[in-house]
């Protein structure tokens, strides 16, 4: 968890590519649902830090696009976490996760090149789905990053417009976990514990972030979340 911790927060402010890595290492110390929730504030707290480094710097067009079907997606996750078991969660995380992988795996490829052709279908799309497997999974990074890539945003706009709308919408998530039980008193004792790391890897990943070789970290975080989604999934593979 401490390791999770340090990562959500390099994460957050400098070193995108190991976003999906703390959902696998969550998901694989507790149950599916309940990982979900104790990630949140972790997520909330990373969000904050990161939030007074790049908040100047955000597209707010991009974001009015966005954050109404986002919405829509987050309820529609509250529903499906309200009536799935944590077995059922954790196949559907997993297979999430595997999902996301292959999103970056093909974007890391296509340095460079153009992104998709973006219409007025995109936003409310993207948004939806980022919403959905935001709140099932804390994953929806992946679909931000490619989504952002084909806005061509400027460097400091594609941060600052992330780092908005995760603010945003993990905060709008907290009430729904809450309500199911998935944020507790006794998570937020834990996380408490764990924020100091939290604002130790925000600190690593905005100083180092640009002297440490970004490809290296990508691959580095690609191929450990591929090792950890698999183990995740292990009962599945082997029917």
């Amino acid at each position: 968890m401490a390791v999770a911790a340090l990562i959500i927060g390099m994460s957050k402010c400098g070193i995108p590519g190991l976003g999906i890595l703390n959902v696998a290492i969550l998901q694989n110390l507790l149950l599916a649902k309940q990982a979900t929730g104790f990630g949140l504030p972790l997520l909330m707290v990373g969000d904050l830090c990161s939030l007074l480094i790049f908040r100047r710097h955000a597209d707010w067009a991009q974001l009015r696009r966005l954050f109404p079907w986002t919405a829509g997606g987050v309820v529609l996750g509250y529903f499906a976490l309200g009536a799935i078991s944590d077995s059922v969660a954790r196949i559907l995380i997993g297979f999430t996760l595997l999902a996301l992988l292959v999103l970056h795996f093909v974007r890391s490829r296509r340095k460079g090149e153009a992104e998709v052709v973006v219409n007025s279908f995109v936003a409310p799309i993207i948004g939806v789905m980022a919403g959905f497997v935001s709140m099932v999974a804390n994953a929806a990074g992946p679909i931000m990053i490619i989504y952002l890539l084909a806005m061509r945003l400027p460097k400091m706009a594609f941060i600052g417009t992330s780092v908005v709308f995760f603010t945003c919408m993990n905060a709008f998530k907290l009430p729904f976990l809450i309500h199911l039980n998935l944020v507790t008193l006794e998570s937020v004792a834990a996380n408490i514990r764990l924020t100091p790391l939290a604002i130790a890897g925000c600190v690593i990943g905005y100083f180092y972030a640009k002297k440490i070789s970004q490809k290296y970290f990508e691959a580095f975080a690609f191929w450990l979340t591929v090792a950890a989604v698999l183990y995740m999934l292990r009962d599945v593979i082997s029917l």
